[in-house]
């Protein structure tokens, strides 16, 4: 699936990936290929992205929205810094 992350300075992440684990407000979520459609709340935490089964990146974010649709995800957060 697609991913994009964005800030309001720039995008920081573009990539195809196996999936994105996100500290939504009630708690923390996984979005895996072929999702369902979907927008939630994020909060302060950690979000993990997962490039493939064994590799994975790890980001700080400062809270923000997620939108699933169409196997594309697009995070738009506050801010975010890589781990």
């Amino acid at each position: 699936m697609q991913l994009d992350i964005l800030t309001p300075e720039k995008k920081i992440f573009s990539d195809t990936v196996y999936g994105v684990q996100l500290p939504g407000i009630d708690g923390s979520f996984e979005v895996l290929d072929k999702h369902a459609p979907l927008i939630a709340a994020l909060g302060k935490g950690t979000m993990k992205i997962l490039k493939d089964k064994q590799t994975s990146d790890v980001y700080t974010i400062e809270g923000g929205f997620v939108e699933v649709l169409d196997n594309k995800v697009s995070v738009l957060v506050e801010g975010a810094e890589l781990k």
